[in-house]
């Protein structure tokens, strides 16, 4: 096995998360935020200093590359690899202070803020004792999602050149925006990319293959009422955040919601809402690893707002339900060896693996939609979308390593 440059890894990962990316659901353009330009126009350039090929970044702020093969047979599966560069939006995400915990002793991880990382909260600590951390001052998220995916991504093709024994075919870069916000793939173009498959790098621990994922829909509800001034309000003011407040009230709160499930359970959430008198509009997320509860979910979504209409009249509520993504498994299915040799590297380095379901989504649960059959993959990271989050750089190691045996096993393969 080749000796992974854990110091440029770590250096690499520094540099990434210092450069501030958050994503901005808000907003109406691509990339949400021109900052992902900037880390993107970093990743660029080393992949050109490093020498490989084809690299551009792209007019939405996405960067590419290739890896040239370098086995003399012409039917290697071209490999694809991802990993995207902003940061979620849910915790502060710029002026990141990223603080290295060299053989972690365990116990409480106190931040500079006042925040403290404990075991009990994060469990994964505990069997991280001995390994090299990465944590904020406690004041910002880390952006370990995913830019500890791209630090591995980038390793990896700089490993790959300086090592021309080590046996590929070719590989395809990809640095995504927006993916935090459900565009990550928006803009990725599948013909010109030409994979045979892929994987993203966006996922927590060590030896984790992601081979499902939630299906997804979103709802957005308006209450349109009719606003006066309350002085003279009788028998004509409609108050749609009276009706949005019961609509709320009236979803499932023993069951069907993110803090009363786990597993295969699925849930409706409802994450925001924006208003006042005149008209109220609440979001909703729809999540089950069975598509078709989506169907029932909506019903549901339905049916209330109709009760609440009734309960108040002249106020209107409008359900609008639109698709986001699907189980990753229905589309993994088209092409096994996707799970298969990701498992059989596992086995080859001789290390615990574990496949895993995701309670949310990916870009790959897209791309595997499209057609591009895309797992993910484990790359260190824990506590995400919290000042509490950190990475571990010993799993990024991994990670790389499994990458290199994985490729050497696609390089072999037959489609």
């Amino acid at each position: 096995m080749i000796q992974i440059n854990r110091q440029r890894l770590l250096e690499r990962f520094l540099k990434y998360v210092q450069v501030g990316t958050t994503a901005n659901p808000k907003s109406d353009q691509y990339p949400s935020t021109e900052c992902q330009r900037d880390l993107g126009k970093i990743l660029a350039q080393e992949l050109v200093d490093m020498g490989a090929s084809d690299v551009r970044q792209d007019e939405h702020g996405l960067v590419y590359a290739t890896i040239p093969s370098n086995v003399k047979a012409d039917h290697a599966p071209v490999v694809a690899l991802l990993a995207h560069v902003d940061t979620s939006p849910d915790a502060p995400g710029h002026s990141v202070r990223p603080q290295v915990i060299e053989s972690y002793p365990g116990g409480n991880i106190p931040l500079e803020s006042g925040e403290v990382i404990t075991p009990d909260a994060c469990p994964d600590l505990k069997e991280l004792v001995g390994k090299t951390l990465i944590t904020t001052d406690g004041t910002t998220l880390l952006g370990g999602d995913d830019k500890a995916g791209v630090a591995i991504i980038a390793e990896l093709a700089q490993t790959l050149l300086e090592n021309p024994q080590l046996l590929h075919g070719d590989l395809k870069v990809v640095f995504t925006c927006d993916e935090e916000i459900g565009h990550g793939t928006d803009k990725i173009d599948l013909q010109a990319l030409a994979a045979d498959v892929a994987y993203t790098l966006d996922g927590g621990g060590e030896g984790i293959i992601d081979v499902e994922t939630f299906s997804a829909d979103g709802a957005t509800v308006k209450f349109i009422g009719d606003s006066i001034h309350p002085a003279i309000a009788k028998d004509r003011m409609i108050n749609a955040l009276r009706g949005a407040a019961d609509f709320i009230a009236a979803l499932p709160r023993e069951t069907d919601t993110p803090e009363t499930t786990a597993g295969r359970q699925g849930f409706i959430h409802a994450n925001t809402i924006v208003g006042q008198v005149a008209e109220v509009t609440v979001d909703l997320i729809l999540r089950s690893f069975d598509t078709d509860d989506l169907g029932g979910y909506a019903d549901q979504l339905r049916k209330i707002a109709a009760q609440v209409e009734s309960d108040w009249p002249g106020l209107k509520v409008v359900v609008e339900v639109r698709k986001q993504y699907r189980n990753l498994g229905e589309g993994l299915a088209n092409l096994p060896q996707s799970i298969d040799l990701a498992v059989k590297a596992f086995k080859n380095l001789g290390r615990p693996f574990k496949k895993e379901i995701i309670r949310g989504g990916t870009d790959g649960s897209v791309l595997t939609e499209k057609g591009l059959p895309t797992p993910n993959l484990s790359s260190g990271q824990h506590n995400i979308h919290s000042v509490r989050e950190f990475a571990c750089l010993d799993e990024m190691v991994a990670a790389t390593e499994h990458l290199v045996e994985l490729l050497k096993l696609w390089s072999d393969e037959r489609l």
